[in-house]
């Protein structure tokens, strides 16, 4: 068996006018992330690391922030093709554990729906996937409220 570590990053500005999509679903708040796609930071983050685990590069590389096919995407799309780009490797994934910065809203009764909706659209188990949610104290742009970042480490496998 051969495994894999990946890490991925992403960070996007909040705006007004913007849904706010974080791990696939739509929260309610006064403000949304600016992005050519939907700006979901987890999923991109996720995204990047399975890519980046499997040394398949990143997410825009694979869908150009330039391209029309990917204005607007629901980036659980993304992750879905993303999976599929690591399993034509022959990987599969282990675990994933992710954190996301956000001053508001304030995360944690929504990440058992994140938890159960990221797994539905990778197709692996709830309690492979840890979803964690933290601010900065007030500090930097993500204390300031004028964006939200998010991190991932994977595992992923080759049987």
């Amino acid at each position: 068996m051969k495994i894999r570590v990946g890490f991925g990053f992403d960070v996007h500005r909040l705006v007004e006018g913007r849904e706010l999509w974080l791990g696939g679903i739509q929260l309610e708040h006064e403000k949304g992330l600016l992005g050519h796609s939907d700006a979901d930071v987890l999923v991109h983050a996720i995204c990047d690391a399975l890519l980046g685990a499997a040394n398949m590069r990143d997410i825009g590389y694979h869908f150009p922030d330039n391209s029309d096919d990917f204005k607007d995407i629901d980036s659980k799309i993304l992750l879905r093709k993303t999976v599929e780009l690591i399993a034509q490797k022959g990987y599969s994934i282990g675990n994933i554990d992710a954190t996301v910065c956000a001053e508001r809203p304030k995360l944690k009764a929504f990440i058992p729906d994140i938890q159960r909706t990221l797994a539905e659209v990778m197709k692996v188990i709830e309690e492979d996937i840890s979803i964690k949610a933290t601010t900065t104290e007030k500090l930097g742009f993500t204390g300031r409220e004028e964006g939200i970042s998010a991190y991932a480490t994977v595992l992923i496998v080759k049987d």
